[in-house]
């Protein structure tokens, strides 16, 4: 099984976390997140992360981050060795609940697996009502359509 690794600027990386444990509450010990303090030189953050990921369970990582070019994704570029961990720029929620899903397939495998998902989780919705659906007149008072 391979661990996953979220390392972006506070509090993303928590935030992205906490998603994950809701629809996965069984991947606590597989999904390890860094919130990157704006405050904290970056060798501290990489001190804390290389030791946050040999305290990690699994044998191989594929690691997170926000923003390419940015101080966690500096930081985890450092981190990464390309053997046993990977790195990928621009997580989203999608992203990384299509990587938790599959985090029992190979480092190479699950990479493939959070691109696509990252691309097939950002679409265009449709501001026009679906098809098999009347618009709401107007002067309709009730403007509460939100679903729960």
């Amino acid at each position: 099984m391979n661990g996953i690794f979220i390392i972006a600027h506070a509090p993303l990386a928590s935030a992205l976390r906490q998603c994950v444990l809701h629809v996965f509450p069984d991947a606590a010990d597989a999904v390890s997140a860094l919130d990157v303090q704006p405050n904290m030189p970056p060798e501290e953050t990489l001190a804390q992360a290389r030791a946050m990921l040999r305290q990690s369970s699994t044998p191989q990582a594929l690691v997170l981050t926000d923003v390419f070019g940015a101080t966690p994704c500096n930081v985890a570029q450092k981190l990464v060795d390309g053997v046993r961990s990977k790195l990928i720029a621009g997580v989203n929620l999608p992203m990384l609940l299509r990587t938790v899903s599959y985090r029992h397939e190979s480092l190479d495998a699950l990479v493939s697996r959070a691109m696509i998902g990252a691309t097939q989780g950002v679409i265009q919705v449709a501001v026009t009502a679906p098809q098999n659906q009347a618009r709401r007149a107007s002067h309709d008072q009730d403007h509460r359509d939100h679903q729960q």
